[in-house]
């Protein structure tokens, strides 16, 4: 089962299958397939005729809402340096569990400068996951929370440090050890007493 994952934004309504134009507000709703969540993206008319009041109990979505279409704009320029999204979308697809924790830090880098939204939580086996929506593309992305611990962090963000500023071929990321199981403690380092907490950890500027 894999959690970790993007749902891109569809051009056309999911129902019936009329291509969205250019600024018109559509309806997302997620339902939880049990191997995974997927996405439909509705247009009004169908939102209102197929799935509107009182139709999350018939139909089984598990959360909605609402966005607004924005054509795909002209191919740009290759750019050079890696951002936050960009990286966080290339580990994702590579689908390596060794990059689930920087996948978490990169996202809650993106979550602070509004760049990703938190549209839903849900719990897999007692493991929290985040629903992610970048509001520009509309894309979702389906995030895990590692469960860092607070002896942790401070590799996982000098990791995501370089990756933003080498890439994935870095040679520290090529030299790095094998994963550990996400979710797995590290032994515990000597208490400190001006140690952050997990939820106000520092992260890497972009």
């Amino acid at each position: 089962m894999n959690e970790w994952n993007i749902q891109s934004r569809a051009h056309a309504c999911t129902a019936c299958g009329r291509s969205f134009a250019d600024r018109e507000a559509y309806h997302t709703l997620l339902f939880d397939e049990k191997a995974e969540f997927r996405r439909s993206d509705i247009c009004h008319a169908c939102w209102q005729t197929q799935y509107s009041e009182g139709a999350r109990d018939r139909k089984g979505f598990v959360s909605y809402w609402q966005g607004v279409y924005e054509a795909p704009p002209p191919p740009a320029e290759a750019i050079q340096k890696e951002t936050a999204e960009s990286l966080l979308r290339k580990l994702i697809e590579l689908n390596d569990p060794r990059y689930i924790p920087a996948g978490y830090i990169l996202a809650v880098m993106l979550e602070r400068k509004r760049l990703l939204k938190v549209k839903e939580q849900a719990t897999r086996d007692g493991q929290r996951i985040f629903i992610y929506e970048q509001p520009g593309t509309g894309d979702v992305f389906t995030i895990i929370d590692p469960g860092l611990q607070l002896n942790q962090l401070e590799q996982v963000q000098h990791d995501v440090a370089d990756l933003l500023e080498h890439g994935l071929n870095s040679p520290a990321q090529e030299s790095s050890p094998p994963p550990q199981p996400i979710g797995t403690p590290a032994p515990p380092p000597a208490p400190a007493a001006d140690s952050p907490a997990s939820g106000d950890a520092a992260v890497p500027n972009q």
